[in-house]
This record gives C-alpha cells, structure tokens and sequence, in this order.
C-alpha cells in the first residue's frame, strides 16, 4: 500500500469526480458529450430499418413546388388536398406539420372589401353579391369548413423560453392539453413566453393542434421531442402525441411520479405509457435513415395520381423536405433530417410500443458502478503488471457494455460514459506511471549495473527490470581472480603516466573478454581483477564461460606482451584463480558506501587459486566445483592442497584448451601426468619419478615437475608417516 499510495491516491481522486459528475455537483462537458456520442452509437447499430406502411408522409417537395407553385398555397388548394386525402383516399388522420398564421388574401377578398368599403359601399346589389359568395373568396374559411368535422391535427410552435421574454405572439392557441399545479413543482417542463400558432378561424375549427418544437442537445442534435410545453401555467402537447391521441379519441394526458423521489416519469395516455424526462421530452425512436417511412408528394395527391391502397387508413403527416423551406434537423442517423419525419417516427413509437427511456434507477446504478469499479481498480490496477490490467480492464468493460446492450435491447438507456470514461482513465494512468515507473527503474538499472556488467546485459535487464534486485541473496556463481605477477617491482621501474597507460591497456583489454563472456565485473583491486558470473542475469553455464574468458585473458596476455615489448616496455605475465559454489551476492557495505559484490567461502578459495599460479608454473588454476561443472574440455589435476583458512582440501586442477582433446601428443602427456599422479599419492616414489622423467624433457610444465621432483627427493629424505594423504598444506596467502 505505501509503494503504491499515490498512485491509488490519483485514481481515487479521478472516482471522486466521476462520482460528483454523476451527483449533478460539477459538471463535465466532454464525458455528457461521449454519453450523446453513446447513445448515438447504439442507436444506429441497433435501427430495426425497412418501413412503417401504417403513417405516410405528404411531402411538400421540389415535384409538388414545381407544379403547384412555390410556399405558402392558397388555402382553397390546401382544402382541396385535405378533401382529396380523406374522401378519395380514406386516411384516418392528417397532421399538419406547417402552421397557417398569416390571412389568406390571394383570392383578392382583400380589395373587394376595399372596394365595399369605399367606392361601391352605397351599391346594394355589390354588397348582396358580395355577402352571398364570400365564401368563395375567403379561402381561409373554406379551408375551416374543410377541417371541420374530420380529424384534421395542426401544428404550430412555441417561440420563446420564459426567461427569454418580449417574443410576439400570434394566431390562436388551442385548447390546454393539461392543467396540473403537482406537475409543475414535481418536473421541469419548460415554460414558454410567445407562439406562433395558427388563425383562429382554422383553430377552431380543427380536432386538435400540437406543437412541433424540437429539443436539440448542446451538440444541436435532435435526439428527443417534448411531449409538454408550458405556457401560463398550462400545458401543451406536442404535434407527434396530439395526432396519436386525435387517432384514439382524444383519451386523457395523465402524469405519472416516480414513488422514490416524486418526479415526473411518464405520461398516460390510453393505453400508452410514454416515458419522459424530468423536462417532458420523449426519446426518439428512430427506424432508420430517411424513407423509413412511405413519402408521397402533395403534387400527386392533389392530382389523384397517389396510390389508394398506400394511403387508405393511414396516419398522414403534411411536412416538406425542399432544402428551401428550412425544415431539416440533424439527427444521430443523418446529419440532414426532414423534420416531418421525427414526428412520423414518435408517432410510430407510440404505436408500436417501442420508446426508450431511461429508467428511474440509471443514476443510482452509475453511482454504485462508478463507486465499485473505481474502487476495485484504484487498489487493484497498481499491483498487476501490464498484461493482467489490460486483461482485467477488458473484462471489466465487457462486461459494463454486456449490460448495457441487454438493457438496450429492453428498451433501457442505462448510462455509459462516466463510468467507461473511469475505467479507461483509471487503466490509462496506471499503465502510464507504470511506463514511467518501468523507465525509471531501467535507467536505475543501467545506472547502477552499468559500471559493473558489460552492455549487453544491461539491455537484456533493462527488457524486464523488476525481475533484478540488487538485494543481497544467495546464488551459486563462478568467481574469477586475475594479478599481474611481480607487479610491484614493474611499477616501480615505470613512470606514472607509462604506468597508468599500461594498466589502462592491460585492464581494458581483460575487462572486454571477461564482458563478452557475460562476466560482471566487481572490483579492480590495483592491478588486481574480480569478476564472477551467475548475477545480476541468472546463467547456467557461468562456470564454463569463466573458463573459457580465462584462458581467452591468457591468449590475449600473450599478444599486449608482444606490444609492449615492441615499446619497450616490461612483460606482464598474470595468474588467475577460478572457483564456484554458492556465494552471497547483492548490494553490501557500510552506511556510507556500499558496492554490489559476492562473498563466501568460495569466493575466498578464489583468491587463494590465484596464489598458488605462482607456486605451481601454470596460469590458470581452477577449484574441484569448477571442473565438475565443465565437462566439455580437458583438465590436468594439479594436486590436492588445503590453503589458509580452510580446513578440507580440495583438489586442483589447469583447464586445458579444447584442442588438447585432439592432440595425441598431449593425451599421452595427461594420460603420463594421471599416472604420475597416482603413483605419487601411493608413495610409490621410484615409478613416479620415472615418470617425471619421461613428463619434464618433453612438455613445458617444467615449473610444476621441477616441484613434484623436490617433493619426491625430500620424501625419500624424510619418508611421510602413515597419516600423509598427499595433501600439501599452505600456510600463506
């Protein structure tokens, strides 16, 4: 928990704005803006598409402006084409979704009044004509004989929110759709201050009106319909709801309350519950793109060329599509939308039973589902590595969406967006730090490693940083020592820069092999080298490659004493000591300055090996746990010694160069040399020094018989007692 609490700290900050988000205490314009986008996603994916036969669009289109003539007819044709829908084509309804608000005078009604009125006012029989036929040039009353009677629905609309006030009002108003005082302290309908409505003359004379205001959101589409519009203090139903309810006989608008918190959640009309918001508006069921429902041009229906059985029984919904008369929406389907279709697809919702909304529960399941999962992976995303949290953030939001569907498909909105939008935030600030926490810990690696472990391996570590420690733990390791034989005496006869030149060339040259063996180097002790291999990266063969970098080291000796020869400067001749077993590696020192490094006892046999080079003439000399773990080359058994500060023997041995298994001559050297060993740990003194004599003339190794010789003759000199096992004891370092 301490590692990681400001990690946890954030993400529970980021819940907690999620979580006033969704108590309406801030806002958050981005996430309401994914809740639209959302919603419009599920909504086109899931169109039930093909068309609804049961409303048909009369479409006020560029054919029926081309024959009839452009906007606004003549009423007398407007009558006509109501006259034509209901007695030739027997639809059941027509809703008109354009508002009569201004006099008809194209009849000319106008100057024969004038004329009453002025110059032919004292003419009796002008003013009996007059009077008599008026109805034949007030178009607008004939209209109102069309519409009366019959179940004609106008539209109008409200022009102004309350708050906004000084907007004109014309024409007339119909009748309330409702009067309710609880409705008023128990929603948030909005008030309107100005109309335009149609001349009351046609008003009057129509089963009902209804207005058509959309409601687009911020991003000015129109993803629902107000079902209520208030104006003072009485309610008005919309275009879409007052032809459906003209349809069933103008049954009664009832509101009903949500029982837990009080408010407004649906109108009852008949047999219809429809689910509204606090503002009254109902979501919009869209079927599809345009043309989901059948569209005949008003040309055609003036002209009798409609088909009859389209249109008979029909719900009839007068709209225009021409780009010129400004009726387009933009819609989650399209961009340009006829407006006359949104309210041929509410009224399809209401038939068909197929409204979404909301449920009263939506805000209190967000609010608990923000809670629970910002809470799970504000503690849990911190303690897995990335491919768990990207594993669980995908379940998690699998799930969220699995929900989310299924109540979709039950005609539930449930809201997505707060809480995906916290599980993506959550997921991408963890996997974020985890980034910066991995690059950190690579550069804490590289600089801590990279002045001990050649770069290679730095890279491999830096691949998978936690994997490494530099905690101090135990390890079975191969430790390598390497000294410059005699070197006091050199650097005694070298000025310092010569000096440190040569030991620059000689430290870096052995640093390199030891590095492309996978060695890590601990210490450079004067002319001294330390190196062991098994950590940092755990390496199965760390005894065979500090072998094969020691007799490399030894190769490469031979070659810098030939270059500084050629400069005139001493040979350098080294000794190196190898070992392995278990050791204890890691960061280790004192409060004011540690070092990563290995330690044990067989660290310190080690050191000891590289001692006794000196004392045997050979180079390299490697410990027993060593050469059993090197099977692959050939070894030459030194001899069986107990060095300072150990008290087991162990026995000795010089790795030999792969090449010697190939070479017959050097095979009968080791197969002479096992014997002479035998021989000699079994006191059989004669047949041992026989075979020195066959060894010594032939092979270089004269340093190490020349030693076995001197112990032969001081045996015979002072024969061991029956305890001598061979073992020669060092009391020295």
């Amino acid at each position: 928990m301490r590692k990681h609490a400001l990690r946890i700290a954030i993400s529970l900050g980021i819940v907690a704005i999620f979580l006033l988000y969704r108590l309406d205490t801030i806002q958050l314009p981005l996430v309401h803006q994914v809740e639209l986008w959302s919603y419009d996603w599920r909504l086109k994916n899931t169109l039930p598409g093909g068309q609804d036969t049961q409303i048909v669009i009369v479409d006020i289109d560029e054919k029926a402006l081309s024959e009839i003539g452009r906007w606004p007819w003549s009423r007398n044709v407007v009558a006509r084409m109501l006259d034509q829908l209901i007695d030739t084509y027997g639809v059941a309804v027509v809703g008109f979704d354009v508002v009569f608000a201004e006099p008809d005078t194209s009849s000319g009604i106008r100057e024969l009044d004038k004329l009453a009125k002025k110059e032919l006012k004292n003419c009796t029989d002008y003013q009996k004509t007059l009077s008599r036929n008026r109805s034949r040039f007030d178009y607008d009353t004939l209209m109102a004989s069309r519409i009366k009677g019959r179940a004609v629905v106008l539209g109008y609309y409200f022009n102004g929110d309350e708050d906004k006030q000084g907007k004109r009002s014309s024409g007339m108003l119909p009748e309330p759709s409702l009067v309710s005082e609880e409705l008023k302290s128990r929603s948030s309908i909005l008030k309107k201050s100005g109309f335009g409505a149609n001349l009351p003359v046609l008003q009057k004379a129509s089963a009902g009106a209804g207005h058509f205001n959309p409601k687009p959101d911020q991003d000015g589409v129109t993803r629902r319909v107000p079902m209520l519009a208030e104006y003072n203090g009485a309610y008005y139903e919309s275009l879409s709801l007052a032809i459906f309810r003209t349809l069933f006989g103008q049954p009664e608008i009832k509101p009903v309350f949500n029982q837990n918190d009080g408010l407004l959640s649906w109108l009852e009309v008949a047999d219809l519950k429809l689910p509204v918001d606090l503002n009254g508006a109902a979501l919009i069921p869209y079927r599809g793109e345009q043309g989901s429902f059948p569209y005949v041009s008003a040309a055609d229906i003036l002209k009798g060329r409609a088909a009859k059985e389209l249109l008979e029984g029909a719900i009839v919904l007068v709209g225009t599509t021409a780009p010129g008369l400004m009726d387009l929406r933009s819609t989650p389907v399209s961009p340009v939308y006829p407006g006359v279709e949104i309210h041929a697809n509410m009224l399809a919702g209401f038939l068909n039973k197929t409204l979404r909304h909301a449920p009263a529960f939506a805000n209190t399941y967000e609010f608990i589902l923000i809670l629970g999962l910002g809470l799970l992976l504000a503690f849990l995303l911190p303690r897995l590595g990335p491919l768990a949290s990207l594993v669980l953030t995908l379940v998690i939001l699998t799930a969220v969406s699995t929900v989310n569907l299924v109540a979709w498909y039950k005609l539930l909105v449930l809201p997505f967006a707060a809480s995906t939008l916290m599980i993506l935030l959550l997921y991408i600030l963890n996997a974020t730090w985890g980034f910066l926490e991995e690059a950190r810990i690579k550069h804490q690696i590289t600089g801590l490693f990279g002045q001990y472990v050649p770069p290679q391996i730095v890279s491999t570590m830096s691949k998978d940083p936690r994997h490494f420690t530099m905690a101090a733990e135990d390890r079975e390791m191969t430790v390598l020592f390497a000294d410059v034989v005699g070197f006091t005496s050199i650097s005694e006869k070298l000025e310092p820069l010569v000096l440190a030149q040569v030991m620059n060339d000689y430290l870096s040259a052995m640093t390199s092999i030891i590095y492309r063996h996978g060695g890590t180097i601990d210490k450079y002790i004067g002319d001294a080298i330390m190196a062991f291999w098994g950590a940092p990266l755990v390496d199965a063969d760390h005894a065979s490659h500090a072998v094969q970098a020691a007799l490399e080291m030894q190769q490469r000796m031979v070659q810098l004493r030939q270059e500084f020869a050629a400069q005139g400067l001493p040979e350098l001749q080294i000794g190196i000591g190898i070992n392995s077993g278990q050791m204890r590696v890691g960061n280790m020192g004192s409060s004011y300055r540690v070092a990563y490094t290995v330690m044990g006892d067989a660290v310190n046999l080690a050191s000891r090996l590289e001692g006794l080079t000196r004392q045997y003439g050979v180079w390299v000399i490697a410990g027993e746990a060593t050469r059993q773990r090197v099977s692959t080359r050939g070894w030459r058994e030194l001899d069986l010694v107990r060095v300072k500060g150990k008290h087991e023997p162990v026995a000795i041995y010089e790795p030999l160069d792969t090449a010697v298994l190939s070479d017959e001559a050097r095979q009968q050297e080791l197969q002479l040399h096992t014997e002479f060993i035998d021989r000699y740990r079994a006191r059989d003194w004669d047949e041992a020094e026989a075979l020195l004599n066959k060894l010594q003339p032939h092979f270089s190794e004269g340093a190490l018989y020349q030693l076995y010789r001197e112990r032969i003759t001081l045996c015979r000199q002072e024969p061991p007692n029956d305890s001598w096992d061979g073992i020669c004891t060092f009391t020295t370092k």
